[in-house]
């Protein structure tokens, strides 16, 4: 039994990381109320992207309608696979009162409701929820066929609490470096610290939002397929995993990677003789059980446009990625396992680390050479994202006091975006290299990256992290 001074001990660390990470979220909030903005407008998202953020939860559950109602989703339903609105078998609750079930149709604009036909298609009659983005100047009503009329919900991407993808060019060092770089490394290291906590946090608070709405298994799935999208594919992948839910997987794991394959569009051509004499029998073997579920799986499949192929790593290749997920589908309960044993972390990298596949172990696509050595398909740099973006906050949502394994997880690679943010902030300054050591340090300067130097639009000129690092102890 551990003695009262170490559970002392250990509160008092949880009461001070926690107390790091809320000083952060002030200053992140230091500079926001300002006589102009400093902020530039978020990228508008694709439907496919407002639909994956919506029935992730992003949005959150709580909305007023156009007319002043409040609706509150209860149950966001299950992804529509046949034609007809977005998602079915919807529960809301409207101003408290009893609970309303039905389909939610998701549109960029909210005339698309007349433009799209929904109006008049009678797939659309169970609809009691629209949902968009930008409104025209007119006031517009959705109806049904039958005249019923659909209540109305505008959601803003601009306050999502982060994007699928960003792709940002390299920056000029900005007008903080010369301030952080007159710093001492222990302050600098505190801020970057506090900052790493807090987004941590946030990832934490994010999947405990998940697994309310989806449950425990389903939010680590989405989660894990995320994180194996890598930054290129991480909306494809979270879709593929909202579209082909864990239990339907585990319910055919014979099958689990043929659905995979087939939905992400993967198995679309079935000419075998444009692949490899070594790659045609694997082929064959997936489009064998894909054939007889293909025709109710159509509507899901994800369009060719929405893959980014090329400009990563072969061996980040996204088949490569989705082969490494139908091995998580199928070995699920080991995986659960390891995150609900002594040691998670180990466990967990350990899991990851032995996935073996006789093909993808070899090649980079279905239409490479093969490689002269094994590769690993989750490799010790990938596993190290999953831990900081899945297995860290999950452990953290559950209560569990997990900031000193986190702050020693070492950093594996680095990537452009984390190289952009260091010269933004340090220039040359020669400790650059020691700011980016562990992964909790990487996520820290993204943070501090996202939080000022994305959302400022003045060229530095107003930004106030310069100043409040001076005030920082």
């Amino acid at each position: 039994m551990r003695s009262r001074f170490c559970r002392d001990n250990e509160l008092r660390r949880v009461q001070v990381a926690l107390a790091s990470a809320e000083r952060y979220g002030t200053l992140r909030e230091t500079g926001r109320v300002r006589e102009r903005s400093l902020f530039v407008a978020a990228r508008a998202p694709s439907e496919l992207e407002l639909q994956a953020r919506w029935f992730a939860g992003d949005f959150g559950s709580r909305f007023q309608t156009i007319d002043g109602k409040q609706v509150e989703i209860v149950q966001f339903g299950t992804w529509n696979r046949e034609a007809g609105p977005d998602f079915l078998d919807v529960a809301i609750r409207v101003d408290g009162d009893k609970v309303v079930r039905g389909s939610v149709e998701i549109d960029l604009v909210d005339r698309s409701w007349e433009t799209h036909g929904h109006a008049i298609n009678p797939a659309f009659e169970t609809t009691i929820l629209h949902v968009f983005v930008e409104s025209g100047d007119q006031v517009f009503f959705t109806r049904t066929n039958l005249h019923h009329n659909v209540l109305q919900v505008r959601v803003d991407p601009t306050k999502l609490p982060d994007v699928f993808s960003t792709n940002v060019p390299l920056a000029r060092p900005g007008r903080c470096q010369a301030p952080l770089h007159g710093l001492p490394g222990e302050r600098v290291l505190g801020v970057i610290t506090a900052a790493s906590r807090f987004r941590l946090q946030r990832k934490a608070a994010r999947l405990r939002t998940l697994v309310e709405n989806h449950g425990e298994d389903e939010a680590l799935f989405q989660e894990i397929a995320a994180a194996l999208g890598y930054k290129g594919n991480k909306l494809p992948f979270t879709l593929l995993a909202q579209r082909l839910p864990l239990c339907v997987l585990r319910a055919n794991p014979d099958e689990v990677e043929a659905l995979l394959f087939g939905v992400a569009g993967f198995l679309a051509a079935p000419d075998l003789s444009v692949f490899a004499a070594g790659t045609r029998a694997y082929v064959r073997g997936l489009w064998d059980q894909w054939w007889p579920n293909r025709d109710g799986l159509q509507r899901l499949v994800l369009p060719a446009a929405l893959w980014q192929l090329s400009g990563s790593r072969p061996l980040n290749h996204p088949q490569r990625r989705l082969a490494a997920l139908a091995l998580i589908a199928r070995e699920w309960s080991k995986f659960r396992g390891a995150m609900n044993g002594s040691d998670p972390v180990k466990a967990t990298v350990n899991f990851l680390l032995e996935q073996r596949h006789p093909y993808w172990n070899y090649h980079y696509t279905l239409t490479s050479d093969p490689a002269p050595k094994e590769m690993a398909l989750v490799g010790e740099s990938r596993s190290a994202e999953i831990l900081a973006n899945v297995a860290f906050p999950f452990l953290l949502a559950r209560g569990r006091d997990c900031f000193d394994e986190y702050e020693r997880l070492p950093a594996q690679l680095t990537n452009r975006r984390l190289e952009t943010a260091v010269t933004r902030l340090f220039g040359d300054d020669p400790r650059r290299r020691s700011f980016v050591t562990t992964v909790a340090r990487q996520q820290g300067l993204l943070q501090i990256y996202e939080d000022f130097c994305l959302k400022d639009n003045s060229d530095c000129l107003h930004c106030p992290f310069p100043e409040q690092m001076q005030k920082w102890t």
